[in-house]
């Protein structure tokens, strides 16, 4: 064997085992990629039931309704062109009221339900997060406070 064929094998190996190690390292991402989606996204999308998600989007007016335990909560999540209901067994932050953004983390059960484990609201009047602003501007129908 010469020189330049054990100089070519040994790249070649070397390309394999890269490769074997990104497919691996994509593997093990995908697992822990938590995507976001407003509900127009998830109205338009077939978005599969069991994949962890993040939604957000607005508490919709007169929508928050708390369960009799006193930890229990449902709401609707608005984007003001879809809705969403939302479930959540939790303390909500202090800051969580209708009518104000909010971002949820969970899973959309069989009944089109979504199930939070995590809720996340504004935290001041003029903050919205990121992608709910995204989203209402792209929809057409932010209202935001303007830019300082």
């Amino acid at each position: 064997m010469t020189r330049k064929r054990r100089r070519l094998y040994f790249v070649l190996f070397a390309m394999i085992g890269l490769g074997a190690a990104t497919a691996l390292v994509l593997s093990a991402i995908e697992d822990s990629l938590v995507f976001f989606y407003t509900p127009t996204d998830l109205a338009e999308k077939d978005i599969p039931k069991d994949r962890r998600l993040r939604i957000g989007g607005l508490v919709a007016e007169n929508s928050v309704k708390r369960g009799a335990d006193g930890v229990s909560v449902k709401f609707i999540v608005t984007d003001l062109t879809n809705t969403l209901p939302v479930t959540y067994k939790g303390i909500l932050p202090d800051l969580f009221r209708e009518g104000q953004g909010v971002v949820a983390e969970g899973k959309i059960d069989a009944g089109g339900v979504f199930r939070a484990d995590a809720v996340l609201a504004k935290h001041d009047e003029n903050y919205m997060p990121a992608e709910v602003a995204d989203a209402l501007k792209k929809s057409g129908q932010w209202k935001g406070a303007p830019a300082p």
